[in-house]
């Protein structure tokens, strides 16, 4: 009758919402340790540093940050809040690589220019412009005076 019917056509209709809620896209966006962008785990508590998203170990108890949906097409499987793109735009890193001091692009745009957005160098850092090896405008405090040249200025052996 038209009432078994209409009572038919709410429970599917209620099931197909259901279905569809249960698969909406979850959010995994999260803050971990030193403010890096993050990768949340089902229990809801565990938030793991972008960068051990596919890297071959299981960070989350249920192996979510190793799935084939996520890391089967690097990097174009992953949400973007978890790549930073370089300055050559064929490269990219991890998002929390950008502004932890290394060079990780190659071309330093992880840490320098408009596109990385990093606040200037911290205390426990020498600023110098340009720097060789794996830094970019910055090095750390203990490399100071080490009688390697960081800076070409020298300015990390004879000022810093």
């Amino acid at each position: 009758s038209a009432a078994a019917l209409l009572v038919l056509a709410a429970a599917v209709g209620l099931a197909v919402a259901l279905g569809l809620l249960l698969r909406a896209p979850v959010n995994r966006f999260c803050t971990a340790s030193n403010n890096r962008t993050g990768f949340l785990c089902d229990d809801s508590v565990t938030c793991i540093p972008a960068s051990q998203v596919c890297d071959r170990v299981s960070d989350c108890r249920s192996g979510e940050d190793e799935q084939e949906k996520l890391c089967g097409d690097l990097p174009r499987s992953l949400p973007g809040y978890l790549i930073f793109r370089c300055g050559n735009p064929t490269y990219w890193v991890y998002a929390d690589r950008r502004c932890n001091g290394l060079n990780d692009c190659g071309d330093c745009s992880d840490e320098i220019g408009n596109l990385a957005d990093c606040p200037p160098c911290g205390s426990e850092w020498w600023s110098c412009s340009p720097v060789f090896y794996e830094y970019c405008s910055c090095v750390p405090r203990r490399l100071c005076r080490d009688g390697v040249q960081h800076c070409l200025s020298w300015s990390d052996e004879y000022v810093c």
